[in-house]
């Protein structure tokens, strides 16, 4: 799920509209306003300090958060949210280009057919209505702890004529209300930054993926360790502390960690990637599609921490632009017997 909902270009705008000069307004007014501005601004700044979040509170958190956020994401970017495929890196269709993005993993994980799907932190529901009009007959179940998102992509499902084929409901992904051994395909686009307890996650996709089937995780990681490292630096620690503090995020982990988390489920065809320079273009997009009147009043409207979230772009595009964030592309299959369990410790 993107998390950016709608970017930091929000404090510009404002700006642009209300302290630039007009006729109208009078010295006094426009720095009465830039104060306010300003004040608002060091708000969030400063709310970005504050202690990490317990378990509950992040469940709570992020079920606030998307019911907030997500009516202005579709308003102005459509039902996907995640990051878009830009290859080529100017490509300039947005939205296609999110499209392209659950195809291209796809093709990239070797998946050209499923009949029983579950996207695991589905948001609205794009990409369960994609796979289900991709594969002829697929059966979708998507999850989300939003109750306006599984309301919305219910109502999409609808109204393009796929609710036999794609339903979504309020469930948590670390206990999901599905039997074992349940679905061939297993979907989660960018929700695995906000699991608590990444092992946890993972054991879960492995419980109701049925033996032979497909697990596929993009989520956002820190950097692998280097050689000698036993953690990240404390700069990079209190970058992602803060990028946590706006979207409602835990701990993180690293490419290699849910590498070794699939392995010790005794995952066969293990797959990894890094795509981060093929979804970079993708943040100026967003900023772009924010310069507009609508957006900021949206914004402004949608509340405090959907503000927040827009301003964290700052940290966010920091974190890539160090390295210190990757965009993680993993696949493997559940092996066909359950092999033992191995102890994995994630840094």
């Amino acid at each position: 799920m993107f998390k950016a909902t709608l970017t930091i270009a929000w404090i510009t705008c404002v700006a642009q509209a209300w302290i630039v000069p007009h006729p109208q307004n009078r010295p006094s007014t426009q720095l009465h306003v830039a104060a306010k501005i300003g004040r608002g601004f060091q708000r969030v700044k400063d709310s970005l300090t504050s202690a990490e979040r317990s378990r509950e509170d992040l469940k709570i958190g992020i079920a606030g958060f998307y019911d907030r956020s997500t009516k202005l994401w579709e308003e102005v970017w459509g039902d996907h949210l995640h990051h878009g495929y830009y290859v080529p890196a100017d490509r300039t269709d947005h939205k296609q280009a999110q499209i392209d993005m659950i195809d291209e993993v796809l093709k990239w994980a070797g998946v050209d057919q499923a009949t029983r799907v579950v996207d695991v932190g589905c948001g609205i529901g794009g990409s369960s209505r994609h796979i289900a009009r991709k594969f002829p007959g697929c059966q979708t179940e998507g999850i989300t702890l939003s109750p306006y998102q599984a309301g919305r992509g219910n109502e999409l499902a609808a109204e393009q004529g796929l609710a036999n084929q794609c339903r979504f409901q309020v469930a948590d992904a670390l206990d999901m209300p599905f039997a074992d051994n349940s679905f061939d395909l297993i979907w989660s686009l960018e929700s695995g930054e906000h699991m608590p307890d990444k092992k946890q996650f993972i054991n879960e996709l492995f419980r109701v993926c049925e033996p032979g089937g497909r697990i596929i995780v993009v989520t956002w990681c820190h950097r692998d360790l280097e050689p000698g490292e036993t953690s990240l630096t404390k700069s990079e620690e209190k970058l992602l502390r803060k990028i946590n503090r706006a979207y409602y995020l835990p701990q993180w982990c690293s490419v290699k960690d849910y590498v070794d988390l699939m392995e010790a489920q005794g995952a066969t065809d293990v797959k990894r990637d890094d795509w981060s320079y093929i979804i970079a273009p993708f943040w100026k997009a967003v900023i772009k599609s924010s310069l507009n009147l609508k957006s900021v009043i949206g914004l402004l409207r949608s509340g405090f921490s959907t503000q927040r979230g827009a301003y964290a772009m700052f940290l966010m595009l920091r974190g890539y632009k160090k390295g210190l964030i990757k965009f993680g592309c993993l696949t493997c299959t559940k092996p066909m017997s359950k092999k033992t369990e191995k102890t994995v410790t994630i840094r």
